[in-house]
């Protein structure tokens, strides 16, 4: 295998311009003040809310100011986890009856779709019964040519900034066109986040391009498209293993001189299995805070995975609202 060659490339122009007043997001609890203090509140569209984390997640949002609420499904269900958990209903939650899952799926995408709501959320509904709908061609939420990707963030102690990562969720082995995507949308996000150069790696098991995968020749072409500015200023490198991307020691053990310094900001991982299981990893063993929001829809959509608690779909609602 060969070696492959370092990049040092710092791009000076700004396609995504942060205000002023923005400071960096570090942590969901900043995430959580920044909505509460400079955004309206995001109407969710919440399909088959009726389980209790969801409903916990959404009920959180709701008092904290976050969001409104359109719970669609099983409505008296709704209605009795709020007598049960508050004893009354608070302002800025609504109710659509749908007789089974297919059925409201279809019409929370079409609240979204329509501007009546801003961010769709998965509740006790199959999986594969939301993404049918959120997928549809003709009513769904994916435009023609978009590409379809998961992104997660995780707060992770003593790091001092978060971590974010694509892919946990969507696609099995990205093509090159399909993790071009996925840097687009993690430069994206963390420019909105006021990350003012954001630092991509594209990760691999080691720091070497070899035809036995794939995905490490195409990282050239990437690296590329950042140093001609197609993302906006941005840093790009790799392959780099995830020592190497977060670990300044580990880089400089190893003699290799990156753009990123050993301080990525978002990793860009080889393919489903590697970002599932770091995404369940990190709280496991690192006691880390994770979130997940699909990225390339028309509105942002959280499919949260059936292990996560309230706290996780909660911080998944505030990247959520956050992008819309």
């Amino acid at each position: 295998m060969l070696k492959y060659p370092n990049f040092a490339h710092i791009i000076s122009v700004t396609l995504f311009p942060v205000p002023r007043s923005m400071q960096i997001v570090s942590s969901f609890s900043a995430l959580a003040s920044h909505l509460r203090h400079t955004c309206r509140r995001v109407c969710l569209a919440v399909v088959c809310g009726h389980d209790v984390s969801t409903f916990e997640a959404v009920r959180r949002a709701v008092d904290e100011g976050i969001a409104e609420a359109v719970f669609v499904g099983s409505c008296s269900a709704v209605r009795a986890l709020w007598q049960s958990s508050c004893g009354s209903e608070p302002s800025g939650v609504s109710y659509v009856e749908a007789p089974d899952e297919a059925a409201a799926a279809r019409v929370a995408v079409g609240l979204v779709r329509s501007g009546r709501a801003s961010v769709l959320f998965k509740g006790l509904v199959h999986t594969s019964t939301l993404l049918r709908a959120v997928l549809d061609k003709q009513e769904g939420l994916l435009p023609e040519g978009a590409v379809l990707t998961h992104i997660a963030a995780a707060e992770v102690p003593g790091r001092e900034k978060m971590l974010f990562f694509s892919d946990a969720a969507v696609i099995p082995y990205p093509t090159q066109f399909q993790r071009e995507a996925q840097v687009g949308e993690l430069a994206g996000l963390l420019h909105r986040l006021g990350v003012t150069e954001p630092r991509i790696a594209l990760n691999h098991c080691a720091e070497t391009v070899s035809e036995k995968f794939p995905h490490t020749v195409g990282y050239a072409a990437i690296i590329r498209q950042a140093a001609e500015g197609r993302w906006g200023r941005l840093r790009v490198d790799g392959p780099l293993d995830l020592r190497t991307s977060l670990d300044p020691q580990c880089l400089a053990t190893k003699g290799i001189v990156s753009a990123l310094e050993g301080r990525a900001d978002a990793l860009v991982l080889p393919d489903i299995e590697t970002g599932n299981l770091l995404y369940k990893a990190l709280p496991l063993f690192a006691a880390a805070k994770v979130a997940g929001v699909l990225c390339g829809t028309l509105k942002p959509v959280v499919l949260p995975s059936r292990g996560d608690d309230a706290e996780a779909k909660y911080h998944s609602l505030l990247l959520a609202v956050f992008n819309a």
